[in-house]
């Protein structure tokens, strides 16, 4: 009887094969880069849309506040400030500064329970040194960062992305945004719906608020 000679196990099939798989898994992670990139910059969006209503409000307080121009250094904060309980201003007679200063402080809470670690820090612009002729504050509010540095990117490179998200600067009111944040800084100019006049027999000031 004849014996069969053995035959050369060939590896070329299984060669091919771990190659394939080593090329898919790379599109696929690259996939996944993009992805993530794409998820990172739509919740950058979010929040920055978010930050942006939320100094819409706080413009629109000062408005409705009957001396709320007069009162703007009420209005300010800093980073990391933990706003007190608000107070009863909604259901009892208060002062302006008193206004302000409720109102600033229900405002600070809600943009730190609204955007994940959230704070904000508003300031008298540098350029107005006239307290009684001021029309401008500067409001930055920061959240946590979602841009994290993935694979084959750089630190430069990161830098360079995140740059174009940063604020500039605040010229001399020395604010800038905190590390490992993501800022959004705007300035905006309230409006007086109410007109202060002096009357009675005192000379009180009173306030007209059409509407």
């Amino acid at each position: 009887m004849l014996k069969s000679l053995p035959t050369r196990e060939r590896g070329i099939t299984l060669l091919e094969s771990l190659v394939a798989i080593v090329v898919m898994a790379l599109g696929v992670l690259g996939i996944l880069g993009v992805q993530m990139r794409t998820l990172a910059d739509n919740q950058t969006s979010v929040r920055r849309a978010q930050a942006v209503r939320m100094i819409e409000d706080l413009s629109e307080r000062i408005r409705m506040n009957p001396r709320g121009l007069a009162e703007l250094s009420q209005y300010t904060v800093g980073w990391e400030t933990k706003p007190p309980a608000a107070g009863n201003c909604a259901t009892n007679a208060c002062g302006s500064a008193s206004l302000a200063t409720d109102d600033r402080n229900l405002w600070l809470a809600n943009v730190q329970q609204t955007l994940p670690l959230g704070d904000a820090a508003v300031f008298l612009v540098a350029d107005e040194t006239n307290n009684a002729d001021r029309r401008q504050l500067g409001v930055m509010i920061s959240w946590r960062e979602n841009e994290k540095v993935v694979a084959g990117e750089t630190q430069d490179d990161q830098a360079a992305y995140k740059a174009v998200l940063q604020p500039t600067g605040t010229g001399t009111a020395a604010i800038s945004c905190p590390p490992e944040r993501s800022c959004h800084l705007q300035y905006i100019q309230p409006s007086a719906r109410c007109l202060p006049y002096a009357a009675g027999a005192a000379g009180a000031s009173l306030a007209i608020c059409p509407g």
